[in-house]
């Protein structure tokens, strides 16, 4: 038994989900994801172009297979997991491990939710704010948002790592207050999620996750936007709805996992292992080879 955290989209890479590829219950898993899907992934993974992958109608998609294909290696395994989340849109791959979601759900979800993010047609971006902690950001993000140029707290990522996400005017006013102990990284992203900019999204979005075919979990699972376990499926499907515009409570999450016992990054990614080495928690990648002797040790510990 060991907590699952689920990478989003900012991990997409050409290439990825090779070693995927080569195992045969994930393979098996990424075909049957391909055959859900209006037009399959798994070209773009492996191909690219890079410009493609990373646009946000296939980066949530690409990242979605990839979680679910490491799940399948992990259950192979004979590993289940306590609790799970999800990092953004990591949170659909999360609900399928609990068995919220099944497979065909997860795929028609994640679609929906790429394509109706990527068509939202107020441009906006996202900033990284390394070395502050959350309240020197958000008193930043007070003085740089305008009346008609929203500017929030988009995520709480890991002590001295919060994302910003808004108005591009508000953003070019938030740079120019970096300090000495901080620096502001522009993020690579197709616009500003986790802000009210998103709202044009939500109407759709909320009819569909109102309607999917959902059981409820079989482990507790915590939402971006609580940060706390639950097995309610009421709570969680506000709380998917909620995390379209809502702020992603990760280095909440990331303690409330750590508190039940150790984690592991279930994808073809580092990047939350990072994170949680950032917190001070402990979670391994299964992005690295060694990651299931290492994830048998700590479980039995």
């Amino acid at each position: 038994m060991v907590g699952y955290l689920f990478p989003g989209q900012g991990t997409v890479r050409v290439g990825m989900g090779a070693w995927l590829r080569r195992n045969p219950v994930a393979r098996r898993v990424l075909d049957e994801f391909d055959e859900r899907l209006s037009r399959p992934i798994s070209p773009i993974c492996t191909r690219g172009p890079l410009d493609r992958l990373v646009s946000t109608e296939h980066a949530q998609i690409a990242v979605t297979a990839c979680n679910l294909a490491t799940h399948a290696v992990l259950e192979e395994e004979g590993f289940r997991p306590h609790v799970v989340a999800g990092h953004s849109v990591g949170e659909l791959s999360a609900l399928y491990a609990a068995g919220v979601l099944d497979l065909a759900e997860t795929a028609r979800l994640v679609e929906l939710r790429a394509r109706l993010m990527s068509r939202v047609n107020v441009i906006g971006g996202m900033h990284a704010v390394m070395g502050l902690e959350v309240e020197q950001v958000e008193e930043m993000v007070g003085w740089a948002a305008g009346p008609d140029e929203p500017l929030v707290v988009g995520l709480e990522n890991a002590p001295g790592h919060v994302v910003v996400s808004g108005a591009m005017g508000a953003l070019d006013r938030l740079a120019k207050l970096a300090t000495s102990a901080s620096k502001i990284v522009e993020l690579s992203v197709g616009n500003a999620f986790h802000s009210p900019l998103m709202d044009p999204a939500v109407p759709e979005w909320s009819a569909a996750v109102e309607v999917a075919a959902m059981r409820p979990p079989f482990v507790p699972v915590v939402p971006n936007v609580t940060a706390e376990p639950t097995t309610d499926l009421d709570v969680i499907r506000r709380a998917l709805v909620g995390q379209l515009t809502g702020r992603v409570l990760w280095t909440r999450t990331v303690a409330v996992v750590d508190a039940l016992g150790p984690s592991v990054e279930v994808g073809d990614s580092k990047v939350l292992a990072g994170l949680s080495r950032r917190s001070g928690a402990r979670c391994l990648s299964m992005a690295e080879p060694s990651t299931l002797r290492r994830l048998a040790r700590e479980v039995a510990a």
